[in-house]
């Protein structure tokens, strides 16, 4: 047991207490998110109403293609809405979370500076889930969207569910988008072979499709997405100015700095 011990330790690029203390971090960070956007009391009619004008606007510019992409796929492809599904219940936490660890645990000295992306990446989105409620389109039937997740899963997902935890009008922006490239760009820039640095500038795109086919977001709640991560990579940069042999994204292992 002591040299299993030992060998998990040996696995820490800075310890167990470094560790313990960025997991507590994400911790706090996830779950206050969750909180603070789960508190919707007299949003709903806001987020509709939200909701109506993305619509209004989508159209008004000639994008507005996500009935008709989810329409297609329920008519002609099934498959691809259970794939879309299947993606939407797992990949942001599995994809996310998994890079994360293998980022602290073998690149270490890069896994500072996405830290602070996403830290600044979550604030920002509270604070345009708190601006800007907004209803998804799967919330539209009126519209003629189709709940997937619900019919795949077998559990409605109604404006009813709205809780302390989970906020339904939490469209704006989409963090399956901002994830999504936070992780991808990275991970593309420190691949070491052909095929990953052609896989995971895909992922983003796939997230788009899947977010859309299941009805949970629009175009533009994606936009939105990708500027919060644009706007978290940028802030990730000025505050590495304050510790920049720790939180800068390093070419090199630092030798004795702690975060």
């Amino acid at each position: 047991m002591r040299r299993f011990g030992s060998y998990l330790y040996g696995l820490l690029p800075r310890g167990w207490l470094d560790a313990a203390w960025q997991f507590l971090l994400f911790f706090l960070a996830y779950n206050g998110y969750q909180v603070v956007r789960g508190i919707t009391d007299g949003s709903r009619e806001l987020a509709y109403a939200n909701a109506d004008r993305i619509i209004d606007l989508e159209r008004s510019l000639g994008t507005y293609f996500e009935l008709d992409l989810q329409r297609a796929l329920i008519d002609h492809a099934s498959w691809l809405i259970d794939f879309a599904n299947f993606m939407y219940l797992n990949s942001h936490f599995v994809v996310t979370t998994g890079f994360l660890a293998w980022l602290y645990l073998f690149r270490n000295q890069h896994f500072y500076f996405v830290r602070n992306m996403f830290m600044v990446a979550m604030l920002l989105a509270l604070i345009g889930y708190a601006l800007y409620p907004t209803a998804p389109p799967r919330l539209m039937p009126g519209e003629g969207f189709t709940d997937t997740i619900a019919a795949f899963t077998g559990v409605a997902q109604d404006d009813e569910t709205a809780s302390l935890l989970v906020n339904q009008y939490a469209a704006v922006p989409s963090m399956h988008i901002a994830f999504s490239l936070m992780v991808a760009v990275p991970a593309a820039a420190l691949a070491r072979n052909v095929i990953a640095r052609t896989l995971w500038p895909a992922y983003p795109l796939c997230v788009f499709f899947v977010i859309v086919a299941t009805g949970n977001h629009f175009w533009f709640d994606a936009a939105a997405g990708a500027m919060v991560a644009s706007v978290a990579a940028v802030a990730a940069t000025q505050l590495a100015r304050l510790r920049p042999s720790v939180w800068a994204w390093q070419s090199e292992r630092p030798q004795e700095a702690t975060a």
